[in-house]
């Protein structure tokens, strides 16, 4: 099994805390989904033949494709891959975008499940954040939503926001819950140095939340959703049983994908390529034949630092044995020190050659995951 991502690289506006690759430019959609087409056809035997059991549609801002756009690249996928009749087919949506029109559209061309960019229904935060909807659009488009055919869809939520208070985050969640989303991922705010955001800090006019008032947050996310019954799957992500993201997961589970558009990354198992971050180049590139990706020829240690960082993170946890039997690491040999200060610490629990991180844990996962990492 193995998924596909596709990356749409266009948005209306640069949301202030996005370092994605995207362009406002939306002259060359057309261009762009020829290309990535041409991609798909030049791509076809990265998978080796393995049935994609997942399709995401990412970006940037998928929902700015037309009908005949979204219909030319899933129909070049079908041509060139084998697709389980029950594959999940994510569609990445911003609320501003959502009409029911719309969204029959997306259902009678394969969509089954939607991932919907809310982040918070405070129209002030809205503003500061520089995202293209309001918080009236929101709540228009999630009652649309429920009324749709759609019964499988995430909603996004942002935390740790500087100008927003821990009140305001409770109202968030209990507007969400209340759409009764299957899914939901929540996502600290973090400031990166390309972004409007990270100018602003470094010119002084933006503070980052503190460690304590993000901890705080997160705490408060993963309560009230454990008593609306959401397990905690993943760091940043909640399901109802048998909502997991299927192409999510495999990410962590370290399956094979093949990420197409540029700036997508691809992984075969083996080896990761990472699609060039510029427009113009990549449309230039397929244009000869060519596909503009960089090798990246992972070692041993990396696919163990992969494994560490990506399992721990997960309610799945580590899997020794896995480390053991694929990757002829013996972790416990090697970091028992570090897990036994873990352990005491009240931060892991080792249970049947399984490492799993508890809450507390989890909140800093990938900090202790690195303290783990071989240097190669």
């Amino acid at each position: 099994m193995a998924g596909i991502y596709i990356h749409i690289p266009f948005c209306k506006q640069a949301c202030f805390y996005c370092d994605f690759h995207f362009s406002t430019n939306m002259a060359i959609k057309n261009e762009m989904v020829e290309a990535i087409c041409k991609e798909i056809e030049l791509q076809d035997d990265y998978l080796n033949g393995a049935i994609i059991e997942s399709i995401y549609f990412g970006g940037g801002t998928p929902s700015l494709l037309e009908e005949n756009q979204l219909k030319t690249i899933l129909k070049t996928i079908d041509r060139h891959h084998s697709i389980s009749s029950e594959a999940e087919i994510t569609f990445e949506a911003n609320p501003d975008d959502i009409s029911p029109s719309r969204l029959r559209m997306l259902f009678q061309n394969g969509i089954n499940r939607l991932s919907v960019g809310i982040q918070t229904f405070d129209d002030e935060v809205l503003k500061w954040m520089n995202r293209a909807h309001n918080s009236r659009e929101a709540f228009q488009s999630l009652e649309w939503i429920k009324q749709s055919e759609f019964n499988n869809f995430s909603l996004d939520l942002i935390y740790g926001i500087p100008i927003a208070t821990h009140k305001s985050w409770e109202k968030d969640l209990k507007t969400l819950v209340g759409f009764e989303p299957p899914h939901i991922s929540s996502y600290c705010l973090t400031i990166e140095p390309n972004t409007v955001f990270g100018r602003w800090q470094q010119k002084g006019k933006l503070n980052e939340a503190s460690e304590d008032y993000a901890s705080e947050q997160f705490y408060i996310l993963t309560e009230f959703l454990r008593k609306f019954q959401y397990e905690h799957y993943e760091v940043s992500n909640f399901a109802k049983e048998g909502f997991h993201s299927k192409h999510n997961s495999s990410y962590w589970q370290q399956k094979p994908y093949l990420g197409l558009g540029p700036s997508a990354h691809s992984y075969d198992g083996k080896n990761r390529q990472f699609n060039i971050s510029n427009n113009g180049k990549y449309l230039n590139a397929l244009k000869t034949n060519e596909i503009p990706a960089e090798l990246d020829i992972l070692t041993t240690e990396d696919r163990i630092n992969e494994y560490l960082m990506t399992s721990l993170r997960t309610a799945k946890g580590c899997n020794l044995l896995y480390l053991k039997n694929t990757l002829n690491y013996d972790l416990l040999r090697n970091a028992k020190p570090q897990i036994e200060q873990w352990k005491n610490s009240g931060l892991c629990i080792l249970e049947d050659d399984i490492l799993k991180l508890t809450l507390r844990g989890r909140l800093l996962a990938d900090k202790l995951a690195s303290d783990l990492f071989l240097v190669n």
